[in-house]
């Protein structure tokens, strides 16, 4: 009995060591060769420097929030499933008819959510109040607003809503419809739905069926329709038709290459959250301003806006807080982005993180894995219908490990260019596999804020020159999110780092060959030495507006710098415009400041007024409509 009993342990003891050993193998495997002395314990856990890998714990998230409530006799009981979730529901009815831009409103009264649940009474919304004509067919269009507890705005949704009493909630568009990557011939219709369905666009009586949208079948909630065979320049008419319910909005193709009619476009970046309260943080965004930069933009006839980078505060390990917060920034726009693309890039803000906590105020932090299903660069791609013809990665890049397997996180959507007559919009990445403590890099790996890895500045050289030898292209701009030169609240780091050449990427313990200013240069060269169409390089991360002409005569070194030094051959312009609602920069002095022209911390909208050749900028705060500068750029 003894030697059955000691037997049996020694089975257990063996079975145990065997199972903490092939987690430990596991845990081994999940971990990218790019990065180094990341190691995980016998059970799996993921440590760096004794810092254990954690994920962030949070209610706030998509899929906590963006319910589906149930009918009720009188209206719709919305059920978080967490009993410690308080707060106020506000809502209303949209117009039978909708508006242009249909925007939700708010009736008198709003529902408490107690104990995690709160009930939306529609029967009251009856009479006077019945904007939506539910008493007559039965069926109404509900916005709401979902606020915390201590008054933070958390969520806007719409739902529609069927019946007389009892009610339900029907087949709904929760996001959308989008217009994106406009063409001469085509464009992209996207749109989220809170049931399964198979919907369709409707142009010229001709119908377009949903594709495959991020892995997802025709059929799911998440819907891409491409719309082709259309004309040049011209208006369509766009009836989204759902279940029995739909939705009408217009856009315009873009003209012909080489029509060189004239066109407006607008810009701007950096719409995180700010203070202040109410609508200046809806989750993660500054919806009061970013709305009023869409209107003005719309006002002003914009064909395109480009968005390079922080629309959302992020920082998170969580996806689902992450998409919540994606989510809020591209609800808040969807009445203009019915009509004109809105085309965006990454910035510092997107990143989405593994967190080793160490003890200190963030851990260490670098993007999350595994890169094709998790990295920020994946979950930016997952939110947003951009272009997808960029390079596919640092897959077989010099720095490579494993030239054979696929190491880094993919460009789709995040790298990419596109056209509109006359001008060419190139959008970079500079925080690309983003490890956010460039001192720990050398330890950990990944990439600094603000370096431009080398397959996306092969890609960037031959798509300029590819640009170059187009006849119909008169103008370049490139757009990417950190400044060459920071010149208000970035000076530590950006493409600067105070001047450091030492910062650089680290990969499988191995620090690149070329160090963040020489990488700048490089940079430059490209746009204004090896061409003469790229008109400006459009950035943000800092907090307000500022525009330069760099010269030969600009200092644009530390002082005892002894690399190669870059000659300027052309004046050049960087304009950079982080004014879309994060809190303000100030200037600072840095050698360059003599070659700054422009400076304001006004929340500032840039338009582009291209005229065959000229072009003309205007800068405007859609805060007060007040005019910050007015200019030609060439």
């Amino acid at each position: 009995m003894i030697k059955y009993l000691l037997g049996s342990l020694f089975g257990i003891l063996l079975l145990t060591g065997y199972s903490q050993s092939n987690k430990k193998q596991q845990a081994y495997s999940q971990i990218p060769v790019v990065y180094s002395n990341i190691v995980p314990d016998s059970l799996g856990n993921l440590y760096f420097d004794n810092g254990k890998l954690v994920e962030k714990e949070t209610f706030y998230t998509l899929y906590n929030i963006r319910i589906q409530p149930e009918g009720t006799q009188k209206g719709i009981l919305f059920n978080f499933n967490n009993t410690d979730f308080s707060g106020t529901i506000y809502y209303g009815l949209y117009p039978k008819k909708l508006p242009v831009y249909p925007e939700l409103v708010f009736f008198k009264k709003s529902a408490k959510i107690r104990d995690g649940k709160a009930e939306i009474n529609i029967s009251g919304l009856n009479g006077r109040y019945d904007i939506a004509g539910w008493e007559e067919t039965g069926k109404a269009m509900l916005g709401y607003r979902i606020v915390n507890s201590l008054g933070r705005m958390i969520y806007d949704g719409r739902l529609i809503v069927k019946g007389k009493g009892p009610f339900n909630v029907g087949l709904s568009i929760i996001e959308g419809p989008f217009v994106n990557r406009i063409t001469q011939n085509e464009a992209y219709i996207s749109f989220t739905t809170n049931k399964p369905c198979s919907p369709f666009v409707e142009v010229n009586n001709h119908e377009y069926r949903s594709m495959s949208r991020m892995g997802n079948p025709p059929g799911d909630v998440q819907h891409e329709i491409k719309i082709d065979h259309l004309q040049p320049g011209s208006s369509y008419v766009y009836t989204v038709h759902f279940g029995d319910y739909t939705e009408t909005y217009r856009f315009k193709t873009s003209p012909k290459p080489g029509t060189k009619k004239s066109f407006v476009f607008a810009y701007t970046s950096d719409s995180r959250n700010g203070a202040g309260g109410g609508e200046r943080d809806i989750y993660g965004t500054n919806a009061y301003i970013m709305k009023k930069m869409a209107a003005l933009a719309v006002a002003n006839h914009a064909a395109f806006f480009q968005f390079t980078g922080d629309l959302i505060n992020g920082y998170s390990s969580s996806i689902g807080e992450t998409d919540l917060e994606y989510a809020n920034w591209k609800i808040n726009l969807e009445p203009f982005w019915h009509y004109i693309p809105f085309y965006v890039g990454m910035g510092n803000h997107e990143n989405v993180v593994a967190v080793f906590d160490n003890g200190s105020k963030y851990g260490v932090q670098i993007d999350k894995f595994p890169f094709n299903s998790q990295s920020a660069e994946k979950i930016f791609a997952n939110n947003f219908v951009n272009p997808d013809n960029g390079p596919k990665s640092e897959d077989g890049a010099v720095y490579d490990p494993q030239p054979d397997k696929i190491n880094f996180p993919p460009y789709a959507e995040n790298v990419y260019y596109y056209t509109y007559d006359n001008v060419a919009m190139i959008v970079l990445n500079s925080n690309y596999w983003y490890s956010v403590n460039a001192k720990l890099i050398p330890e950990i790996g990944g990439n600094p804020h603000g370096y431009i890895m080398d397959n996306q500045l092969l890609w960037l050289d031959k798509t300029i020159k590819q640009l170059d030898a187009n006849p119909d292209i008169d103008h370049i701009f490139v757009t990417i999110h950190t400044p060459a030169f920071p010149n208000g609240g970035h000076a530590e780091n950006d493409m600067w780092y105070n001047g450091n050449n030492h910062i650089r990427p680290t990969v499988s313990g191995k620090p690149v060959a070329t160090g963040i200013i020489q990488r700048r240069d490089e940079f430059l060269n490209i746009l204004i030495n090896k061409s003469d169409k790229v008109v400006a390089l459009l950035t943000g991360d800092e907090h307000n507006y500022s525009r330069m002409k760099l010269t030969r005569k600009t200092i644009i070194y530390p002082d005892k710098y002894h690399g190669k030094k870059l000659k300027i051959t052309r004046p050049f312009w960087q304009i950079t415009n982080g004014s879309a609602g994060a809190p303000y920069y100030g200037q600072q002095q840095l050698p360059w400041s003599s070659s700054v022209e422009k400076f304001s911390t006004q929340y500032a909208l840039m338009l582009f007024f291209v005229d065959g050749n000229k072009i003309h900028l205007k800068v405007i705060n859609p805060d007060t409509l007040e005019l910050i500068e007015d200019i030609d750029l060439n």
